[in-house]
């Protein structure tokens, strides 16, 4: 269920950021680890407070919240972007709580982790965002990896897809290319001065409702009635991307027997285009008329 930031604080969606930061120190008090030491509910409740605070204490996050809405705005941003920037020492030093030994800076074989948290921390905000490279000559080359979720429409449309890059709430789009797969890896390079930063983005197909994906084919269900597996039938069928088409059901088809649809599938590398399955399955009517009951009693008598 999407987080409501302001609910959590307990706050209205107007309230100032004095209001904010004044909720946020009575609740951080409240579920402060060293006052519920085992009590695991409060530390979820210290984690969530936390993950507010970093959203509405920050002017431009808090804008995009409410832009976007929960829902949408947990699922572009990850906890790494939510807390990237946030200012975790001054923060808790106005709750009386020493982070001293939790923030570190260390320089192991020319990588530079940009945080290294103590055990407290570690499942809250993570160990690391990312990892710097140094050259002899002053350059920095930067990695950044992370999941692309593309759905099976934005595939089919094989158009841009809109992401926010971590850490700076940046929008850039990145091309869909023909015959992307699940796990393949998208990368982008950017300069900014001395500092190249390279951007993996691993794709990730989301499961769509009524759609799954094998090796380019979309395999999707539909109900038809019962009559159709004996009498045969025309159909109509929506493809992912929202085209109608039509398709011929044989008669005498068993269920759970599969229509090919050539072509209606995923994009396939070499030019090639995989097909669409739809696989049949009867409509059981929640209840009979008594015209039907008769009917069917008629047929039963058949052997039918």
């Amino acid at each position: 269920m999407p987080k409501d930031y302001y609910e959590i604080l307990g706050v209205p969606r107007n309230a100032t950021q004095e209001e904010i930061k004044k909720a946020y120190r009575r609740l951080a008090m409240k579920y402060h680890p060293d006052r519920n030491r085992g009590n695991k509910e409060a530390e979820e409740k210290f984690k969530e407070i936390n993950e507010a605070y970093a959203v509405l204490s920050d002017p431009e996050k808090r804008r995009l919240y409410d832009m976007y809405g929960s829902a949408e705005f947990e699922r572009r941003y990850t906890t790494e972007d939510i807390f990237k920037g946030f200012d975790f020492e001054s923060v808790f030093r106005d709750l009386g709580i020493d982070l001293g030994g939790f923030f570190k800076r260390n320089r192991r074989g020319g990588k530079t982790f940009i945080f290294d948290l103590g055990d407290l921390f570690s499942n809250l905000f993570g160990t690391y965002f990312g990892e710097e490279e140094f050259s002899p000559f002053g350059e920095v080359y930067e990695t950044i990896q992370m999941d692309l979720p593309l759905t099976i429409e934005d595939i089919l449309k094989r158009g841009e897809k809109e992401v926010i890059l971590p850490g700076t709430f940046e929008t850039i789009k990145i091309k869909i290319p023909k015959g992307v797969k699940d796990g393949q890896i998208l990368r982008i390079k950017r300069k900014e001065g001395r500092k190249t930063k390279e951007y993996l983005f691993r794709v990730r197909i989301v499961p769509d409702s009524g759609y799954r994906v094998e090796d380019g084919n979309i395999i999707i269900e539909k109900e038809i009635p019962l009559t159709s597996f004996l009498l045969g039938d025309e159909i109509e069928v929506t493809t992912p991307d929202g085209k109608k088409v039509r398709a011929k059901v044989p008669p005498l088809i068993k269920p759970g027997a599969k229509l090919r649809l050539k072509g209606l599938g995923l994009p396939l590398e070499g030019g090639s285009q995989g097909d669409l399955y739809v696989v049949l399955q009867p409509k059981i009517p929640d209840k009979l008329t008594s015209e039907q009951k008769n009917l069917i009693e008629k047929l039963k008598s058949t052997g039918l």
